[in-house]
Formats: structure tokens, C-alpha cells, sequence
């Protein structure tokens, strides 16, 4: 089998390297790719066009990774032609595509999520910024890289996140309590197998301080929710949600990710993602113990380690703001998990540099999750490029479990 993986980043180096452990893979492809996936597929421009590319590549199956992608419909793009392609159509994904619309769905369809109350212009949101006291969530409503949601703890912070969100449609939502949670499930348009749940590390810095980011390090470990949390979590969201896909005319298929809080009520929707997460997919697939390929063509369930497994993200100067590019990478030879390359290029006197804001996904495995944390991190302290940035406890909110 022929395999294609469209995307450049983290996400797709982890997706890569798992379908390469595959034997029903012959050949694997990655548009664009990235230094760290050479080295286990090959990279391909894309540059004519991504149904083009798997066309001219004879593919036999094309995974998506990013959003923006399956939002511009390259999933009904590819089906037109008779391809096999995971991910929604253009229609499913405005599950993220727009908050908006994920939320109007939510509330029409009864998924526990939090109210909220969407607004079109500046002078109305200021108007209902109280709604639902302070702390508030801010949410541009279209893909912002992760980064289009502002938490205010008070009026003049709310004030002046409008500012620096986008201007348009603004979904203004209450505060939620409780646990986070990324549940991933794998979906046909009927039926859905689910992934092990992770927790993403959104903002910058310690402790879930500082600016939201696209995600500073994910774990995956099998304490984070019990089975029985799992099973209300099919029960109350993602069964409701593929059937009120099914009723809108619009059947969801693909990788289908609910960011959850697990509050003192049972589990709430935050957001929806309609692919897989990103850095939680380098945690995932480091921790899967079967073969991707027969669940992605076979639909057979996925088997995990118990090892249970951290990803931690190192970022480059300035981000997630201003981001510095061209700082020479060293040390990645010296680790001994996986790193998953991110936003990273050939250097112009050879190795690596950095090529974007999340530079590499540090992630590796252990017996215990204490013992995955200092693996990591042995690896991570192995790495240096100037203005690196990363947090030093990814993970350890799960130590509570063990």
C-alpha cells in the first residue's frame, strides 16, 4: 500500500512514523514534510496540488493532518475522485472551522457544553461581556491555530482581548471548571473507535500561566480517565454529536477530537477539533501498540502500551508571538526517545535550524508516568538552540494518579 500524509508538522512527523512501523505500507509519502520526517518517508513538494500529488504517486490511502486543509475541503476533493482520504468534508469541519457553528450545534443537539452567547460586531460583545461573570471565554469564531481563545479574569481584560482577537463573529462563553480532557475518536459517519484520552498543556508557561499557545506538551496515560468516564463521554457527546451530524445531513468521517472539562456535572465540551491533536498525536502514537493502517482502513480497534507516554514541546524565541527563525539546532543525536520535528529546515551550513514557533515535540515512554517525565526531560536537557522555550511540567498534573 501506498500512504500520503499532507502536512509539515509535529503531528504529521508522529503520524508518519507510526505508519512507517507498518508492513502494509510500501511506500510512504509526506507534502511537505520536514527534516525530522525524511528520515522515515519520503517528502514530496506537492506543489501542483495535493489530488495531483497522490495521483501522480499512484496513493492508496491519504491521511490529513491539518485543519486548515480539511477546512478548505481537500476531503471532498479527493472523494470526487474516486481516492480513499481520512478526514470530514468542508461541511463536517466546520465543526472547528467555526466556533460558531460548533456551538449553535451543541446547543440544538443537547451536548453539555457551556452558554455562551454569540455576537457579530465589537458593540455588541462589549454589551455582553457579563453575561456570565468573570473569569469569561473569548472565542474568534474561524481556525486561529489554537491560539483564537482568550481567558479574562475580569472586565478590563475582557475589554482588551477584544482587541487583540480578530475582529467579526465572537462566541462569548461561560468558565468552566474542572479537568481538561482531549478525547479523539476515530469516526465512519456511524460508528466511532476511540483513542486514549491525553491532556494538553495549552499555555506558555508553568503552572497554566501565560498566553495560550497551540500546545506546549501533551501525556497519554491510561489514569487520566476511568472506563466508566469514557463510556459517558461516548454516550453524552460523541454519539450525539455523529448522530446530529447524520440528522444535519452532513455525516462525520474522520478523526473527530472533543476538548472536554470534566466539571463536578459530568463532561462538558470546550471545543471540537477535526483532526487529530497537535502536540497529542506525538504522545498517541508513541504510546500505540498496533498497526494505524488497520484502523484507519480496517477499523480494528487500537491496542496501547501501558507504558504511559509525555510530549514536550520546545519553541522557538519570541512565540507564540513575534517568532525568531534560523537558530541552529544541536543535540538531537544524543536523545534516545523520539523527537518529532515541527518547525524546523535544513540549516544553510548543514544539520538543523529552527523554522517556526513549536520547533520539536520531545516525547518518550516509561514503566510509570513519573518515570516517562524524566525520560523526557533527560532528552529535552540534551537539546539546545538560543531562545528555546519550554515548560518543565508537562505531565505532572497526572502524577496525582499514581
Amino acid at each position: 500500500m501506498k500512504v500520503l500524509v499532507i502536512g509539515g508538522g509535529g503531528r504529521e512527523h508522529a503520524i508518519a512514523w507510526r505508519l512507517a512501523k507498518s508492513p502494509r505500507v510500501e511506500a510512504l509519502y509526506v507534502t511537505p514534510g520536514n527534516p525530522g520526517i525524511a528520515d522515515c518517508a519520503t517528502c514530496v513538494d506537492g506543489a501542483g496540488g495535493w489530488l495531483e500529488t497522490a495521483a501522480s504517486l499512484g496513493v492508496d490511502l491519504t491521511v490529513v493532518g491539518p485543519e486548515a486543509s480539511l477546512v478548505a475541503g481537500v476531503v471532498d476533493e479527493f472523494r470526487a475522485s474516486g481516492r480513499k482520504i481520512i478526514g470530514p468534508t468542508k461541511a463536517a469541519a466546520q465543526l472547528e472551522g467555526s466556533k460558531a457553528f460548533s456551538k449553535a450545534f451543541l446547543e440544538r443537539t443537547r451536548i453539555p457544553t457551556a452558554a455562551a452567547v454569540t455576537v457579530d460586531d465589537l458593540e455588541l460583545a462589549k454589551k455582553h461581556l457579563g453575561d456570565f461573570g468573570y473569569p469569561v471565554v473569548l472565542k474568534a469564531d474561524g481556525l486561529a491555530a489554537g491560539k483564537g481563545v482568550i481567558i479574562a479574569a475580569n472586565e478590563a481584560e475582557a475589554l482588551d482581548a477584544l482587541t487583540k482577537l480578530p475582529r467579526g463573529r465572537l462566541v462569548i462563553e461561560e468558565f468552566l471548571t474542572g479537568e481538561e480532557v482531549s478525547f479523539i475518536v476515530l469516526a465512519d459517519g456511524e460508528r466511532a473507535w476511540a483513542l486514549e484520552a491525553t491532556q494538553d498543556h495549552k499555555t506558555l508557561l508553568d503552572g497554566d500561566l501565560g498566553p495560550n499557545t497551540g500546545g506546549m506538551g501533551a501525556y497519554c496515560d491510561g489514569r487520566i480517565i476511568s472506563r466508566t468516564q469514557a463510556a459517558s463521554i461516548m454516550e453524552t457527546v460523541i454519539r450525539p454529536t455523529l448522530d446530529g451530524m447524520i440528522a444535519e445531513g452532513i455525516p462525520y468521517t474522520g478523526f473527530l477530537y472533543a476538548g472536554l472539562m470534566m466539571t463536578a456535572a459530568g463532561p462538558k465540551v470546550l471545543e471540537f477539533n477535526c483532526r487529530l491533536g497537535d502536540p497529542e498525536t506525538q504522545a498517541l502514537m508513541h504510546r500505540m501498540d498496533s498497526d494505524l493502517v488497520d484502523t484507519l482502513v480496517d477499523g480494528a480497534e487500537v491496542r496501547w502500551k501501558t507504558d504511559p507516554s509525555v510530549c514536550v514541546v520546545m519553541a522557538a524565541h519570541g512565540y507564540p508571538a513575534q517568532v525568531r527563525t534560523g537558530d541552529p539546532i544541536e543535540g538531537l543525536p544524543y536523545c534516545e526517545g523520539s523527537v518529532f520535528h515541527a518547525g524546523t529546515r535544513a540549516g544553510a551550513l548543514g544539520g538543523v535550524e529552527t523554522a517556526g514557533g513549536r520547533v520539536l515535540g520531545v516525547t518518550a515512554s516509561g514503566p510509570d508516568l513519573p518515570s516517562a517525565i524524566a525520560n523526557v526531560y533527560r532528552d529535552v536537557a540534551r537539546i539546545r538552540f538560543d531562545g528555546m522555550q519550554f515548560r518543565t511540567d508537562i505531565g505532572k498534573k497526572g502524577l496525582a494518579r499514581w
